[in-house]
């Protein structure tokens, strides 16, 4: 497919220019033969992308996933052709034929770019502002596995975080969040480059987009710099050297680019922002660029050498690394053991041993167990770091004893992630993606509104992060309808990979914890209580170990065949308990399902499912204090939702849950009603 670059015209040009003009042209071909896609990007940031990739990142493409290599984040995902001619020049396996697949069915070089689709991608970008977060997460896990493991003379983890950011990622909150935090905590590591081309969908961004974005971030404390012409490669060079130098504190390179830059009737206009050029435009700026216009993805043998050069450096600093890591693990050998294992995703042997047990008849918040979980393992797992968003005392989030997170104290295992859910929530993608740590972070259940974006990608990416989401109904109590979740949970569920686990006592959160910690391919959303319920007597009734598999038989009728099924999670379950004693006593069969978790539960063979959720029942009653939508799964259309189809009231939360009908009386008699209308 690639047409070859005649070599007596490439020894015609500067190397450094060709190989800009060989990324340019990749991209734009790949756009024009998809007949989709963003040129505009490439063409104007090609130059800085180039200079960064050729002079300053360290990757080796011989194991993309070597643990010290430098980050890259294309923040700005719509131009991820950018991104894969790069990949395909530094030899991570991409060829010329899946660049000419840009955006096809079963390709790996999709129309932004996918964690674990692509080699070399670190990160799932196109959402703008989502990259930027993702970056400082990076940032944090590298800050933190440096305190952590390094040892005198022996740097395990000293790598950068890169991103090219456009006009779009820093108009998005969830940039303005992360870059604030950034600033705060000196992220020195922490290197981006702006696509500055002043250029969005809709045109100028001076329609909507007028500020000083330099003044801003120097606000936010970080080291601003600018180079005036987008083409000039010593002075990206210099900028990005400057970078590199400055140790205390996050670096701004804002480089002016022409965004379509080369395309004779296109450059500098929206209009080549997210369409193709067209292929008369495309050999007319091939032409402007010094390029034949017959050629299509072309690679010019001499950028060829080039770019095996950039990967061999990078491979000698791979192997620099290796003879490192044999003397840290022959000097520290238990230091080295844990490294080995963090980087794995593994936990440490024995964690489990520390977990808490709950006495039968108590009464404990599932936000308090969580809390008590977290703190017992915690010493455990050295690499276990995370935070809130401003509500650690009401999360239970914070690990006592093991200080917080911050630039004079790094290896902190607290992050103090201020009202900032959204960017919190990318952040915590970013120190999964990085690897090495297990991330977590709390919020108040209804805020997940906020934080949303960022959980969907982490379901995309299937990103290994436990999202502690407290006060997870009208249990919440006086503060209202303004903060008490209903349509929240239905909301999660329909997030394809996201784990939603709202356990129904303090021992199923304790599973409920292995469970988030034990998988590496899912983000987890933990639902937590704030009222206090029953710590289930586990002698008579299931084992909260069922929680595992999704769904289980908590407590069944004494033949075994029930009349009625009631179904419940979290706070209601004990509702359903006590429903069931009633019915049990006028003679009706009962059995009762704990379903904390509707997609472990999905994943279950379908003749489990049918143990549990027979058939032949078709009397079903489930109980949840939220929006009844979904549960027509479980119960049919014959059964019956108790659950709210409206907002909250600002009330203690017993006086809620009797006004709203969330009672076992009306489960019973819901049940009652079934039976008999069944029989």
């Amino acid at each position: 497919m690639a047409d070859v670059f005649p070599d007596s015209l490439a020894q015609k040009w500067d190397l450094d220019e060709l190989a800009v003009a060989t990324i340019r042209t990749l991209s734009i071909d790949g756009v024009q033969r998809a007949n989709s896609g963003h040129p505009g990007m490439p063409l104007g940031a090609a130059p800085m992308a180039h200079v960064l990739w050729s002079r300053h990142l360290r990757f080796d493409p011989a194991d993309p996933h070597w643990p010290d290599r430098d980050r890259f984040v294309l923040s700005a995902g719509h131009g991820s052709m950018l991104l894969y001619s790069l990949l395909h020049l530094a030899g991570f396996g991409l060829t010329i034929e899946e660049l000419g697949d840009f955006r096809q069915w079963g390709s790996r070089t999709p129309g932004h770019p996918e964690y674990g689709h692509t080699p070399g991608v670190e990160t799932t970008t196109g959402p703008l502002g989502a990259g930027f977060s993702n970056g400082v997460g990076m940032a944090i896990a590298e800050a933190f596995l440096a305190a952590t493991f390094n040892r005198p003379g022996l740097p395990l983890v000293d790598h950068r975080t890169f991103a090219i950011v456009g006009d779009g990622d820093l108009m998005e909150g969830v940039a303005s969040e992360a870059a604030s935090l950034a600033g705060h905590l000196g992220l020195g590591k922490l290197i981006y480059l702006y696509d500055d081309n002043h250029i969005s969908i809709e045109g100028s961004t001076d329609l909507a987009f007028s500020e000083d974005v330099g003044l801003r971030f120097e606000a936010y404390g970080w080291h601003v710099s600018e180079v005036a012409d987008g083409n000039d490669l010593d002075a990206i060079d210099e900028a990005i050297t400057v970078a590199c130098a400055e140790s205390s504190r996050p670096s701004l390179v804002m480089v002016r680019t022409v965004i379509g830059c080369g395309s004779p009737n296109k450059a500098g206009k929206a209009e080549c922002h997210g369409s193709p050029l067209g292929s008369d435009e495309v050999k007319l700026t091939k032409e402007a660029l010094g390029w034949p216009a017959d050629l299509f993805f072309a690679v010019p043998e001499r950028v060829k050498a080039q770019y095996g050069g950039v990967a061999a450096k990078g491979g000698a600093a791979h192997a620099e690394w290796l003879r490192l890591w044999a003397e840290y693990e022959n000097k520290h050998p238990e230091a080295a053991a844990q490294w080995k294992a963090a980087s794995a995703g593994e936990l440490p042997k024995g964690w489990k041993d520390e977990l808490p047990s709950f006495a039968a008849g108590e009464k404990v918040a599932t936000r308090s167990a969580s809390g008590k979980v977290l703190n017992a393992i915690a010493g455990a797992i050295p690499t276990l770091i995370g935070g809130s968003a401003d509500l650690a005392p009401s999360n239970n989030t914070y690990l006592a004893g093991l200080g917080d997170f911050q630039r004079e104290n790094p290896g902190g295992r607290n992050l103090r992630f201020g009202v900032r859910e959204h960017g919190m929530a990318g952040i915590l993608n970013g120190m999964a993606a990085h690897g090495g740590v297990f991330p977590f972070g709390g919020t108040f259940f209804v805020f997940a509104d906020y934080m949303r974006p960022a959980m969907r990608l982490a379901a995309i990416s299937k990103l290994p992060v436990t999202f502690v989401l407290t006060h997870d109904s009208i249990g919440l109590g006086e503060d209202g309808p303004t903060h008490q979740p209903v349509e929240h949970l239905a909301s999660l569920r329909a997030i394809p990979g996201l784990l939603v686990i709202r356990p129904s006592d303090a021992a199923e959160t304790v599973v409920a914890w292995q469970v988030a910690l034990e998988q590496r391919h899912a983000p987890v959303a933990l639902v937590l209580t704030r009222q206090n319920v029953l710590v289930l007597d586990r002698s008579v009734l299931a084992p909260s170990e069922g929680l595992r598999r999704g769904g289980y038989v908590l407590q069944d009728a004494p033949s075994g065949r029930p009349d009625v099924i009631l179904i419940g999670t979290g706070s209601e379950v004990e509702l359903a308990l006590e429903a069931a004693a009633t019915l049990a006593a006028e003679g009706i069969a009962t059995r009762v399902v704990a379903l904390p978790c509707w997609e472990l539960f999905e994943a279950e063979d379908p003749a489990y499912r049918e143990t549990v959720l027979p058939r032949d029942v078709r009397a079903r009653v489930a109980v949840e204090a939220a929006s009844p939508f979904g549960w027509e799964r479980y119960v049919g259309d014959e059964g019956i939702t108790v659950g709210l189809d409206h907002f909250g009231a600002s009330a203690p939360a017993d006086v809620l849950y009797r006004e709203f009908g969330i009672t076992s009386e009306r489960i019973a008699e819901s049940a009652r009603r079934l039976v008999r209308r069944l029989a």
